[in-house]
């Protein structure tokens, strides 16, 4: 595994930079995996990127920020490159036009799992649009397809929080509405880490109203309402959209279920019918706890989440890390306290490099048929 990273403002300059970085003196990339700002030109980005490492197999998406092994960036692009004789690689992409993030996912991971050279260990890694529906679709749809025998890990991609349009990457075509997929197998063993940071505040809720994602009353009242009372927010959060995202940012829901707690990222809100929108589903008649949390809870979880990725490589040193760290947990740290967490990634990677980026919302399944997250830092380590 190997990263390279560029801020350069050309799009095509900016793919070559970091292409050519982590390729370089590695004949035998099998394939590359981009993080990129939604603000490039994706096509020429993508150019770029094939102009340093032609025929590779290429997944990604746009992002919320991107991580690097030197630290945080925006405005920029991350070329991870797996390669060598251990590993096999298999890509595919579906869209969600016609049948939703389910049958999308099912069609991703069916080409994947299709053409892939089984080995001791695999992972299927999704990337997904954020704001396309339902994200528990997508790990529905990988399930079908592999299973419990095959973990999930991945991260649905972002716009720099404009909460309008996010891109999939795939080949030489940058799409949307859409998921994209690559399954690994390796020779080695795989790690995956899975920590939140957040802690309820006040009593709980009942969700007495919700439809999918969209949540209509908390205690028979509008959610809205209840919402914003309860956190005391600030008077443009009441009317502004774009300042109730960034409020929202970093006070979550929690949903109660009986294996544990979910994270929801509350992702905008309806002032009309004063409802909220959440990346995922929000079940009726459940409990519900507004959900908050510091730099220390937040960094804790860091620690944990990356412990948990590398004990599962049995005792290998690892060769790389990949990080899916939630937006909302980097306006908990901030930008000192977004450097100090990816310093901790780097401490548990040793010489191995990071890489990443800022999500919508996190993937991870490694047990049971759940795996989507939202506000949660989830790690991906490779021996």
């Amino acid at each position: 595994m190997a990263c390279g990273h560029s801020a350069e403002p050309d799009a095509f300059t900016a793919g070559a930079k970091a292409a050519g970085d982590a390729v370089r003196g590695r004949p035998d990339a099998k394939l590359l995996i981009v993080f990129c700002s939604a603000a490039y030109e994706l096509d020429h980005l993508l150019d770029g990127i094939a102009s340093e490492a032609p025929g590779t197999p290429l997944i990604g998406c746009s992002t919320a920020g991107e991580i690097a092994t030197a630290g945080p960036a925006d405005a920029s692009v991350v070329v991870v490159v797996l390669g060598g004789p251990g590993f096999s690689v298999a890509t595919g992409a579906g869209t969600d036009a016609d049948g939703g993030l389910r049958r999308a996912t099912t069609e991703a991971v069916e080409a994947c799992m299709g053409s892939l050279e089984r080995r001791a260990h695999s992972v299927v890694l999704l990337l997904t649009d954020g704001l396309g529906g339902d994200q528990m679709e997508v790990v529905r749809g990988a399930y079908a397809v592999v299973g419990a025998e095959i973990p999930l890990v991945g991260g649905c991609a972002g716009d720099d929080l404009r909460m309008k349009s996010t891109f999939q990457l795939f080949g030489s075509q940058a799409l949307r509405d859409s998921v994209v997929a690559a399954a690994v197998s390796s020779d080695a063993p795989i790690g995956i880490g899975v920590q939140h940071g957040w802690r309820r505040v006040g009593q709980p809720m009942l969700v007495t109203g919700s439809d999918g994602s969209t949540v209509h009353s908390l205690d028979d009242q509008p959610a809205l309402d209840v919402y914003l009372r309860r956190l005391g927010a600030p008077a443009a959060a009441h009317t502004d959209s774009d300042a109730f995202t960034r409020f929202a940012l970093t006070h979550p829901l929690g949903i109660s279920h009986r294996s544990g707690e979910e994270v929801r990222f509350v992702a905008g809100a309806d002032f009309a019918d004063r409802s909220l929108a959440c990346i995922a589903s929000v079940p009726q008649g459940g409990l519900a706890w507004i959900m908050e949390g510091d730099e220390d809870s937040v960094l804790e979880a860091t620690d944990g989440a990356c412990a948990e990725a590398v004990a599962g490589l049995r005792g290998e040193p690892p060769l790389g890390m990949v990080a899916f760290d939630c937006i909302a947990r980097r306006g908990v740290l901030g930008d000192p306290g977004i450097r100090r967490e990816i310093n901790r990634i780097a401490a548990f990677a040793g010489d191995a490099p990071v890489a990443g980026f800022y999500t919508y919302g996190e993937i991870a399944r490694t047990t049971g048929i759940r795996g989507f997250h939202n506000q949660t830092l989830v790690v991906l380590a490779l021996a």
